[in-house]
């Protein structure tokens, strides 16, 4: 009996495993044309490829600054390489490829080196913190002196050695008013006696990471000096920088008193220290502590108004204007007024940003091109991350870039384009749509500015848009410029009428941004935020922004996630300090039951920001629902249909183990500031001070149960000492 052959190319009308001979011509068939929709894609978007290199940039680090350790880091980095290498061995040479290549390519490179510019920032500069809290007393060089007379203190940045090894190391002390003196300056010698404590980690999964930022700047200690320092050498030389912020900012404060003088020192010399914390949260609730931090609002005022007074000026000499192009000189000297801004007022993230978009736009001018792109604030986020790519997880970078983003985005798009162009119209028709815009403009940055502040601060303000409406015209165009103006006429003593006008401007802000935090509704609380719902935020977000065409309207997928995500997070039920003495729980009233009242604005501020509610934390000791002693809080909470009670210590008392074994065994929650015996054996946690210092602090959801701790989100990075 003849037997049919084989055909060498399956055509499916045999029998038997058709996934088996079909699965590989559907994949390259697949593959295929995944990637010729990906080229014409590529090929038809038609955007400005600059500002996705600095977005691929960010995704380095922040890979980096998300994955746990070594092992990963090294795998993304190969992974990036890995993309590059395969775009090549797999499309090199094909015409119908260009624009996949490249981008593979490109995007692969700047990504593992986003990976490697973070990871060698951290070895390079990284310092772990001390051991143990270290008492004693130190002979110190002052490196940094940070005025903040609002709180009652000044900040001393001291050099020292480690008494145990006389290694060097920087750290930072507060020092009471009492005990300051104006000879405590850069580069004096003082003896010190000072409590010296590590860098605080997170207190709770969610909570401000002080242990990261002091890993980044060098800082083995933070604590506070407890007698008078003695000066045992004076500063020998001043930097003029530091010296001239000091006294501008002394002078300013002595024209000027009140809450509107410290506004004013903030405004000309970047020092805020003197803001009391009252004016910081009305500015901060009423969407208006951007204009409190020098950054693109100020830098742009005074870089635009030093280059329109100096093309103004160099007009009126006509041998000048025959022989030299004019914007460039304005434009010099338009950035030399930016830099030396930038420089006196502490050369912060958001300034540096800000200088270097400043001097592109300048650039931009002088050559006679278009000088408000999406290229040019990707060439400064660029620069920013290159340097201290460390910046990219603060609020300052993320709010900073954002709002810019947002602007630049808005203006760029072809509708607002048309409706901004020059009509034939009457002058109040023109301020009218120029007065709706700026609301528009205003909306739009709080909108984009909303999830970074709601992860960061746990809270936003809701009128922000309309505050700034007023508050920005009002900074930019009468308050600057008078402060500037005063200053100027200072030098002949006739400043006072001028400074009498700029406080009057300040006190009108401050009564906006005190009505507006006041109005119901003003503050929107939020719980902590994942990290998942934050990168699809931030991913939607730029999508939206830097795209072009119909294919941008794609971001509105990850941005409406998000916004769900965000709607459905849950608040935490039980709240746990890395130490275990304090510990909070929700949902048993509109507030927050704290086990500890504590004497520290920064604890109570972390439980409530993280539990998402306002008011005054009631001791648990004083709710009717808890069974308290001098040692130990039982408490009963009901969650998802059944009970849970949870066992609190509250004293380091001796306990018989037999009786707290037996406590122990009927609690499903176990928390204790101190070691407890293996005895004690709870149905789920064990928290104790073994557990926490391992662990950290702790965010538990009964309704799943779920638990997330600071550990997990810490890694292998030098700054956590924990697991």
């Amino acid at each position: 009996m003849a037997t049919r052959p084989t055909p060498l190319v399956p055509m499916g009308e045999e029998t038997g495993d058709a996934a088996m001979r079909q699965s590989p011509w559907l994949r390259r068939v697949n593959l295929s044309s995944m990637a010729d929709d990906a080229e014409r894609f590529l090929e038809g978007a038609g955007f400005d490829r600059g500002p996705w290199l600095a977005v691929i940039l960010a995704g380095g680090i922040a890979a980096w600054l998300v994955l746990p350790g070594p092992a990963a880091w090294l795998a993304a980095m190969a992974g990036g390489i890995f993309l590059c290498l395969g775009a090549l061995a797999a499309w090199r040479g094909r015409e119908n490829r260009g624009h996949l290549v490249m981008a593979c390519v490109t995007a692969g490179l700047v990504f593992a080196g986003g990976v490697g510019t973070i990871w060698a920032r951290s070895t390079l500069v990284g310092l772990p913190g001390i051991e143990r809290a270290m008492f004693g007393r130190f002979d110190a060089r002052i490196l940094q002196r940070i005025e903040q007379p609002a709180e009652g203190r000044t900040r001393l940045v001291l050099a020292i050695r480690d008494p145990e090894t006389s290694e060097p190391m920087k750290v930072r002390v507060n020092l009471p008013l009492a005990m300051d003196d104006p000879a405590f300056l850069p580069g004096a010698v003082v003896r010190v006696q000072a409590r010296l404590m590590p860098p605080a980690p997170p207190m709770l999964p969610g909570s401000y990471n002080f242990a990261r930022a002091a890993w980044f700047e060098g800082l083995a200690a933070t604590g506070s000096v407890t007698a008078p320092p003695v000066l045992l050498a004076t500063s020998r030389q001043e930097s003029l920088l530091a010296a001239t912020k000091r006294r501008l900012s002394a002078h300013v404060r002595a024209q000027l008193a009140g809450p509107a003088g410290s506004i004013a020192a903030a405004l000309a010399s970047g020092d805020r220290g003197a803001i009391s914390l009252a004016d910081e949260e009305a500015m901060r609730d009423s969407g208006l502590t951007h204009l409190l931090s020098i950054s693109g609002l100020h830098v742009t005022a005074l870089i635009g108004g030093a280059y329109l007074l100096a093309l103004r000026l160099l007009a009126l000499w006509p041998w000048l204007v025959l022989r030299v192009r004019l914007p460039l000189l304005a434009a010099g000297v338009g950035a030399g007024a930016g830099i030396f801004y930038t420089l006196l007022t502490g050369a912060e993230v958001p300034t540096v940003r800000s200088c270097i978009a400043a001097l592109l736009v300048l650039g931009a001018l002088a050559m006679g091109r278009e000088a408000l792109s999406l290229r040019m604030v990707a060439a400064a986020a660029g620069a920013v991350l290159l340097l201290w790519p460390e910046a990219l997880v603060g609020p300052s970078f993320q709010m900073s870039f954002a709002a810019v983003i947002a602007i630049v985005a808005l203006h760029g798009a072809e509708p607002v384009r048309r409706f901004l162009a020059p009509h034939e119209e009457s002058l109040a028709r023109k301020y009218a749509r120029r007065t709706f815009m700026l609301l528009v403009t205003g909306i739009v940055i709080e909108i984009a500015l909303m999830p970074i502040v709601m992860f960061h601060f746990h809270r936003a303000g809701t009128y922000g848009a309309l505050a700034n409406v007023v508050a920005i015209p009002l900074v930019t165009f009468v308050s600057m410029p008078l402060i500037a103006l005063a200053l100027f006429l200072d030098l002949a003593g006739l400043g006072a009428p001028v400074w009498w006008l700029a406080g009057k401007t300040l006190d009108l802000l401050l009564t906006i941004a005190r009505f507006t935090a006041d109005q119901p509704g003003a503050v929107k609380l939020m719980p902590q935020m994942g990290r998942g719902t934050f990168a699809l935020f931030v991913v939607g977000g730029l999508w939206l922004a830097l795209w072009k065409g119909k294919a941008r309207l794609a971001g509105l997928l990850p941005v409406g996630m998000a916004s769900v995500m965000m709607a459905f997070t849950p608040v935490p039920d039980i709240l746990i300090s890395g130490d275990g003495r304090h510990v909070g729980i929700t949902g048993e009233n509109d507030g927050l039951l704290l086990l500890r009242p504590s004497r520290s604005s920064y604890v109570t501020d972390n439980f409530m920001e993280l539990a998402g509610v306002k008011g005054i934390p009631i001791p648990l000791s004083e709710w009717p629902g808890a069974d308290c002693t001098g040692d130990f809080c039982v408490v009963t909470l009901k969650r998802a249909g059944r009970d849970w009670h949870i066992l609190m210590s509250r004293s380091r008392n001796q306990v018989a183990e037999r009786s707290l074994a037996a406590a122990c065994e009927r609690a499903d929650i176990v928390v204790s500031d101190r070691w407890l015996p293996s005895s004690c054996r709870p149905r789920w946690i064990k928290a104790d001070r073994r557990s926490l210092s391992e662990t950290g602090g702790l965010a538990i959801n009964l309704s799943g149960p779920t638990m997330r701790s600071v550990a997990q989100e810490q890694g292998e990075h030098g700054w956590w000492r924990g697991g």
